[in-house]
């Protein structure tokens, strides 16, 4: 009996958050076209935050292809952690989840949406960092870094990118200009899904 109502409570639970999710992405497109000046500036302060380094894989100088700053709203109840909890506990919240597992764990491979393979690298307590695979549209060898932070109950995500080789994408003008362009409105996507079910976090 408590077995089939625990089932039951994560049904629901699941059911709320896409619930959620449907909502932030049916809000994208008002909050892109009208981007009030206070969410430009917590976007700002964001953008400004420093991720944590990892040595044996830094994300700026001449291999960062990008780095944004988004803000998820003010939850002054609720963890950078919880919120990265989250979405690695609920990897469908993630817009391009495709067949990857429900729960992802370091070292997980999966392909997202388009057979773009990608492998879990690391879990932190506050980010959660992928690498495209061999067959990746993006090709092999980008890492990808989400950071969560709150600073007086602002959240923030800054998702930052580089290549083992500064050449990788930079040879071809098209990949780098995709990968940039098209980066920003995905995460962007991701932090208005975040900025709703982080009230469940």
């Amino acid at each position: 009996m408590f077995a089939l109502r625990e089932v039951l409570m994560r049904k629901a639970g699941r059911t709320r958050l896409r619930a959620l999710r449907g909502a932030a992405l049916r809000a994208v497109s008002a909050s892109a076209r009208a981007a009030p000046a206070g969410l430009l500036v917590a976007a700002l302060l964001c953008a400004a935050l420093p991720s944590p380094s990892y040595a044996e894989s830094p994300s700026t100088g001449s291999n960062q292809v990008y780095r944004y700053g988004y803000s998820l709203g003010f939850h002054p109840f609720t963890r950078p952690h919880d919120v990265r909890r989250q979405l690695t506990d609920n990897f469908w919240l993630f817009p391009v989840s495709g067949g990857c597992p429900t729960v992802i764990r370091p070292a997980d491979e999966c392909d997202l949406l388009g057979a773009n393979p990608v492998r879990v690298e690391a879990i932190g307590y506050n980010s959660l960092q992928i690498a495209t695979l061999p067959g990746h549209d993006l090709g092999d060898g980008m890492h990808i870094r989400f950071t969560f932070a709150r600073s007086l109950g602002l959240h923030c995500l800054v998702v930052s990118a580089w290549q083992d080789r500064p050449t990788r994408c930079t040879e071809r003008t098209l990949c780098r200009a995709a990968s940039r362009a098209g980066a920003w409105a995905l995460w962007r996507v991701l932090s208005e899904t975040l900025t709703v079910s982080a009230h469940t976090a």
